[in-house]
């Protein structure tokens, strides 16, 4: 089975997005975390069964902030659970997908995540997560 985990928006200004989506959901954020390795702060907001991930770079060079340089605030990816993820990054090399990533690496919200290239996905960035356990 695979579903829409989270959507992740890159943002400028976290605490700012906070305050603002607070009111647009009418509820707080559930989480904020940083991923060092990704030189990228994240905050959660749950919206019925699918989370949005806002995400703001915490150094300029970070993937997150030469993302906003390039293309500015806006959807940064599209992430979908997948059961075994090693498994499924197999299946999708075999139907000729590309990763960033060659193999699962450690993300936010107790994830296992990998990154499908976007050349691979008509200019999409995917990711693939999996629950840690």
């Amino acid at each position: 089975m695979i579903r829409v985990e989270h959507i992740g928006i890159a943002m400028d200004h976290l605490d700012e997005v906070n305050d603002l989506y607070q009111k647009l959901f009418n509820k707080p954020h559930y989480k904020e975390e940083e991923v060092v390795s990704e030189s990228v702060k994240t905050s959660f907001f749950q919206v019925g069964e699918t989370k949005i991930e806002f995400l703001e770079s915490s150094k300029a060079d970070g993937p997150i902030g030469k993302f906003i340089e390039k293309r500015g605030a806006g959807l940064h990816h599209i992430a979908f659970e997948v059961a075994d993820i090693q498994e499924e990054m197999k299946r999708l090399e075999g139907e000729g997908f590309r990763f960033i990533n060659e193999a699962p690496k450690e993300g936010a919200d107790n994830k296992l995540v990998a990154f499908i290239h976007p050349k691979s996905t008509k200019g999409v960035l995917v990711e693939l997560c999996q629950e840690r356990r």
